[in-house]
């Protein structure tokens, strides 16, 4: 039977949790194992359903995967297949991440288009043509993409966009490609240089991850590491929202305070005292909020994937707020729930304008991963009992999300 969670508001969340590693970097550094025959060991993943299901792919294709805690090994000696697995492709947006490692370890790649949340179009042209730069030829046909690498080269590719994928993707198939690679106009996320540190950890050459170009000298060999993924940035923010519409106070030990510099000035300006060390991130929140404007950019900006979230900060901050979404085209697909719950919200376009007030529980249905985070939010904050459905979708991205709120003081649980 279909989950749900059953959230009881108006309790002042108070306490520390330990932040694990970012499933944003997570997944394509799982992608780039392929690189090696070496054994991969990766540290502090958590149990999330995008994971698993990045590592029954990898599976699919002939590597061995073991999981023992949050510790992930991969073996790929023994991958043989270029083939992507129609089903499992399907269930996730970063399957299409496969693309650059097959055609870096086999020179061919056949995959199926990505599944993951319904949050916008999220076209993959620009993987596409990053990798037409490269040599590979490309055709498309019923729902599949046949790529062949093998006149694959090195190449100076510039990007219409700062594509996250298209970035990770071309720095994938370009690590073993001889010459020098240059990605110009490349995305500039955390995870980005993520990916460059645990390529270059297993003895890549890759370089300038984090700003606007990207180079990779291709080389003939990589060999196994051992790696610590950067810590999730979304959950961080995720909960700090949790605390300041609660009331609370919260401590997040190993949170990277300078990944989320556009999140942690919002919720400044929202009234919160936050406080940046070594250690990581804390928050006090004063119990009443303020108004906050929020645009959301590329990085450096303020992420996407944290707009729901505050999008349900400012329901219950005393003022109008105005959320311009400028990454997705459909990334509102929380407001109706939320209008459910009492939240005042007009949508025109890409504009949301949110007046603050009080909720109140109601049953409400999660429609993709943040969406579903903003709606476990307000019904934190909410007068009486929420119900938020399809928590599936929550589980994509946040391990065991109602036990971390419970934790801190929340009355959360799961049930049928």
């Amino acid at each position: 039977m279909a989950e749900f969670f059953r959230i009881t508001g108006g309790r002042r969340l108070s306490g520390r949790a330990e932040m694990p590693a970012a499933k944003n970097a997570v997944l394509p550094i799982l992608a780039a194992c392929l690189l090696t025959d070496d054994a991969v060991a990766l540290d502090n993943c958590p149990l999330l359903e995008d994971i698993e299901n990045m590592r029954r792919i990898l599976e699919k294709l002939g590597c061995r995967t073991e999981r023992a805690g949050r510790r992930l090994t991969v073996r790929a000696a023994g991958a043989a297949s270029h083939e992507m697995p129609d089903a499992l492709s399907k269930t996730l947006r970063s399957s299409i991440f496969m693309m650059g490692p097959l055609l870096g370890r086999f020179r061919r790649a056949t995959v199926t288009y990505p599944g993951g949340c319904e949050i916008g179009l999220r076209p993959i042209d620009l993987h596409l043509k990053g990798l037409r730069a490269l040599g590979v030829d490309i055709r498309e046909a019923h729902g599949r993409i046949e790529c062949d690498g093998s006149h694959m080269r090195a190449a100076d590719v510039l990007l219409d966009f700062p594509s996250v994928g298209a970035t990770e993707n071309i720095m994938m198939a370009a690590v073993l490609t001889p010459g020098e690679t240059v990605i110009r106009n490349a995305a500039r996320e955390p995870e980005i240089a993520d990916l460059q540190g645990f390529v270059n950890a297993m003895g890549g050459r890759v370089s300038g991850a984090g700003s606007g170009i990207i180079r990779v000298r291709g080389v003939d060999s990589l060999h196994g590491a051992a790696y610590r993924p950067i810590p999730d940035r979304i959950t961080a923010g995720t909960l700090l929202c949790a605390a300041a519409v609660t009331g609370g106070e919260i401590a997040l030990s190993g949170a990277c305070g300078d990944c989320m510099d556009a999140v942690l000035v919002k919720l400044r300006e929202a009234g919160c005292a936050v406080e940046e060390s070594e250690a990581g991130v804390s928050l006090s929140s004063p119990g009443h909020l303020k108004p906050v404007d929020v645009f959301t950019q590329p990085y450096p900006g303020f992420p996407t994937d944290m707009q729901a979230q505050m999008m349900a900060l400012c329901c219950l901050a005393n003022g109008t707020s105005i959320l311009v979404e400028n990454v997705f085209e459909n990334r509102f697909n929380h407001a109706a729930q939320l209008v459910r719950m009492g939240a005042d919200i007009t949508i025109h376009h890409r504009t949301a304008v949110v007046r603050g007030g009080r909720l109140t529980g109601a049953r409400v249905q999660a429609k993709d991963l943040r969406a579903g985070a903003a709606l476990v939010l307000a019904a934190l904050a909410a007068d009486g009992v929420t119900e938020v459905e399809q928590v599936h979708l929550i589980d994509r991205g946040y391990e065991k999300l109602e036990e971390t709120l419970t934790a801190l003081g929340a009355s959360a649980r799961r049930l049928n």
